[in-house]
């Protein structure tokens, strides 16, 4: 069997992002480093290092010939794809400051994006996009040259081209600036839950600080291979799954889409994955759907599998004695958890989630089943990884401890505060909200409630999120939410009740379960029945089971169901699918007060 390799890039020797690409095609020039779904060939396709390389000296003297300046910003609104890499690589390259936008934003939002970072180039995917962009006509006055992957008919545009025929047959010479690690590389707009979003500025040092410094954390090989799913308009696929692979030299594959990511999984048979708690929460419940169907004893024995495997893993961590039942694992293995890891590949070595929180009970499943799960923390003022379980410390309950270089205390309310040199420049155009959120002394603050124990950290909710009810006992939401969402039956969940008596819950029913649910309590799935008195004592039954765990002031004693669940369109939740209260109030007002009159 051959041997793993390392060969790992510091940041000292790569000094920028576009440092980093030079120096690992001078690495591994005839190294695969990008595999994608070419649609029009209907075939994956995989590029080498020295193919990307050559085309980015193309694409640079593109960018060269639009008479560009250090420090113009460019915009991508594009699905993950090696031509994300390729013109984010020539812009960086250049000085050009890069801006990227999530595909599925609401158009009000992308427009505010490029008025106020003054976007003059903007590459984007399709038909589908340059309709959003039309939306918006009028805001695109700064934009000099728009560029589609696909190409866009009937448009009268002469600022309008295609990618393939905007760049260049061949490379040619290019005046590329001098580039200082401190200089300005992206601005990364926050998806806020309130207001417009916010620029965040990040150096190239900031992201290959984080980048080398989150490496340090696991070993990773050359022979690694990272699926690309979570969009690269968010920090954490950016730094985690884009940068660290170029920093330890592994292969990234970009999924099809979310829907294909189970057959990509097949495909592309993963040994790292960059993911959210969302995706394991899906595979959880169409595990538990599944296992609703089956005898009693195959559940028994999968409940067995993750019961042995997570004393397994306890006793490998050291902190649970060796058992006489682990002698039962080989035999569970074969029978349940290989069949379960044969879903996600079979390869996987380590799975590193962020960006929410996993809930406890998953976890404990899926670690169980024999796959290596380690939660992370971050945020995207702090480029964004803050901190990480090791795999020979791994404490699910926890987000991990620091990275290297990264100072944590508790400020005022146990707000978590962060310094390190992933620290954000400030935010862009916005010297007060910089100041409000970098103190003098450099300390970051979050605005998440925490508690440290030992050198791990463990996030307790937001400091703006806290439910106060008038009794005065305080209630994070959001953990509560998690917990509910691990009943397949909740498609998304917002508990409510500031200075209420009680707890209550708007919730958002999964159809399928839904009809189900109905059928049972002997009732037509008619969206009407939703609010029968028999209907919502089932699903106040179904939720406080699931906050069993929770103090006794942690019930929820009234719930209003829905099946149309809340959208990025509806302006309901952010594109990084984080509830928006404060709409979501103002949308139910009513239907609160209604459940609280009498009380």
């Amino acid at each position: 069997m051959a041997e793993h390799r390392t060969d790992y890039i510091p940041r000292e020797t790569a000094r920028t992002l576009h440092g980093l690409f030079r120096e690992r095609i001078r690495r591994s020039p005839q190294v695969v480093g990008y595999t994608h779904y070419d649609r029009h060939r209907e075939t994956w396709r995989d590029y080498t290092w020295q193919e990307m390389g050559e085309w980015v000296d193309r694409c640079q003297l593109a960018l060269q010939r639009e008479n560009l300046q250090k420090g113009d910003r460019v915009g991508i609104l594009l699905r993950n794809c090696p031509s994300w890499v390729v013109f984010e690589q020539a812009a960086l390259g250049l000085g050009l400051v890069v801006v990227p936008l999530y595909t599925n934003d609401r158009p009000e939002n992308i427009g505010y994006i490029l008025e106020d970072a003054g976007i003059r180039i903007l590459l984007f995917q399709d038909a589908l996009h340059w309709q959003v962009l039309s939306d918006i006509y009028p805001r695109l006055g700064n934009v000099q040259t728009l560029l589609s992957i696909e190409p866009v008919s009937e448009t009268h545009d002469m600022r309008l081209k295609t990618f393939a025929d905007w760049l260049p047959d061949e490379a040619g010479h290019v005046e590329r600036p001098t580039i200082e690690p401190g200089d300005l590389a992206t601005i990364v707009y926050t998806s806020g839950t309130t207001g417009n979003p916010k620029g965040v500025m990040l150096s190239h040092d900031n992201i290959l600080w984080n980048a080398t410094a989150a490496a340090s954390c696991e070993t990773f090989y050359t022979d690694d291979v990272f699926l690309s799913f979570l969009p690269l308009s968010h920090m954490f696929e950016r730094t985690a799954g884009y940068y660290l692979p170029m920093v330890v030299g592994a292969r990234i594959a970009y999924a099809r889409s979310i829907e294909q990511l189970a057959e990509d999984l097949q495909i592309v048979r993963p040994t790292i994955l960059i993911t959210v708690p969302r995706i394991f929460e899906r595979v959880y419940n169409r595990i538990n759907d599944q296992l609703a169907k089956k005898p009693p004893l195959a559940r028994k024995l999968f409940e067995k599998a993750v019961e042995v495997g997570w004393h397994r893993f306890q006793y490998r961590q050291g902190r649970a004695p060796w058992s006489p039942k682990l002698l039962l694992w080989p035999l569970l293995d074969r029978m349940v958890a290989r069949k379960i890891r044969d879903r996600l590949g079979g390869r996987l070595r380590l799975a590193v989630s962020g960006g929410a929180p996993l809930s406890p009970e998953i976890a404990r499943t899926f670690i169980g089943l024999g796959i290596t799960i380690s939660q992370g923390y971050g945020m995207t003022e702090l480029s964004p990884v803050v901190c990480t379980n090791r795999l020979d410390d791994n404490r699910p309950e926890t987000v991990g401890q620091p990275l290297p270089d990264v100072e944590v205390k508790l400020g005022e309310h146990d707000e978590l505060l962060v310094r390190s040199p992933g620290v954000m420049l400030g935010y862009w155009n916005l010297p007060e909200a910089t100041a409000e959120t970098i103190d003098a002394e450099g300390w970051l603050h979050t605005g998440d409630v925490a508690r440290i124990e030992g050198d791990h950290i463990i996030i307790t909710g937001r400091l703006k999120d806290i439910i106060v009810l008038a009794t005065g006992e305080k209630v994070p939401p959001a953990d509560m939410e998690l917990a509910i969402a691990t009943d397949p039956l909740f498609e998304q969940v917002m508990i409510v009740g500031e200075g209420k008596p009680f707890l209550s819950a708007l919730v958002v029913l999964d159809t399928e379960h839904w009809q189900r649910l109905a059928g049972e309590l002997g009732f037509e799935a008619d969206p009407a029945n939703l609010e029968h008195p028999h209907v919502e004592k089932a699903l106040l039954e179904r939720i406080n089971r699931k906050l069993s765990r929770f103090p006794g002031y942690a019930r929820v004693i009234r719930a209003h169901a829905r099946l149309e669940p809340w959208t990025i369109e509806d302006g309901f939740i952010t594109p990084t699918m984080k509830l928006k209260r404060k709409p979501l109030h103002a949308e139910y007002e009513a239907v609160i007060d209604q459940l609280y009159k009498g009380h």
